[in-house]
């Protein structure tokens, strides 16, 4: 079965509206095609997330599409929603003016210790600047911080998906700034795959930095894998497109990487969450 479940349109920072990514998965053969726009609400109103007002709207257009090629492929309803604590959740509660089919949580701003929002991912020069103004210039620090976030997103929050687990490596690559196989590093990917297998929740390999060119592998590492599959964590293969023509980015090189689920079902969803179509 070929499908991708983390898939951004117009309706956040994606390049294509939602029916060109359904008809492109239609070309390129997808069984199912899952979209998940960014979400934080109630809060947060930048131009690149779901708000209140937009959100019914999303999902009316999406439930709209899955009507109309229901006989070619099936369509789904999600979002990817951030956490930042006392300011975003992707907790089931928080949507369910939409009822998703699945929400995946991330993280892509860090609490600094200071109260500012440090982004994950933004630039590499916004991220060295952050990690300077508001984590004392401490690389470490500022991994320890996201590493924590996203373990209390884990184990507090009612979501499906991990999205993009060590995020923190988008731009190590290119421009290096904390060594991969540190022990300290290790021991928070550790940490991390112990609070994934104890949410129940779903572990998300993400081939987005590979379409956008800051890395030549997925999220989560080798490495970091390894460390999920021993706790028997299970893993879904994501583009985390966010244009049409990327929403299988990479799938022939790691689509045999795991054993991978082709949606997350009743066996592998934490205790209390919506149910999940099969």
């Amino acid at each position: 079965m070929k499908a991708n479940y983390h898939t951004h349109t117009t309706w956040c920072d994606g390049k294509d509206s939602p029916e060109a990514v359904v008809l492109a998965a239609i070309g390129k053969g997808f069984d199912a095609i899952g979209f998940s726009s960014h979400a934080m609400l109630p809060e947060d109103d930048t131009s690149w997330v779901l708000t209140p007002e937009k959100a019914p709207r999303y999902a009316a257009e999406v439930r709209a599409l899955a009507e109309k090629y229901e006989a070619r492929i099936r369509v789904l309803c999600g979002v990817e929603a951030d956490y930042v604590p006392c300011g975003a959740t992707p907790d089931r509660s928080s949507y369910a003016a939409i009822s998703p089919d699945y929400i995946i949580g991330s993280v892509h701003f860090i609490a600094a210790p200071d109260g500012a929002r440090v982004s994950v991912d933004e630039s590499p020069e916004s991220l060295a600047d952050g990690i300077r103004s508001h984590f004392a210039g401490s690389v470490e620090a500022y991994l320890h911080a996201y590493f924590a976030q996203v373990r209390e997103m884990l184990l507090t929050c009612d979501f499906d998906i991990a999205g993009h687990l060590d995020l923190v490596r988008k731009f190590n690559s290119r421009f290096p700034y904390f060594d991969e196989s540190a022990p300290w590093y290790l021991a928070e990917l550790d940490l991390t795959a112990d609070a994934v297998a104890a949410s129940g929740k779903i572990a998300e390999v993400n081939t987005g930095a590979i379409s956008r060119g800051w890395l030549d592998d997925v999220y989560p590492s080798s490495a970091f894998r390894d460390r999920l599959r021993s706790r028997g964590v299970k893993f879904i293969l994501s583009a985390d497109a966010h244009a049409a023509d990327a929403i299988d980015c990479a799938f022939d090189r790691f689509g045999t990487c795991e054993a991978f689920l082709t949606f997350p079902n009743a066996s592998t969803r934490s205790a209390g969450s919506h149910p999940l179509p099969h």
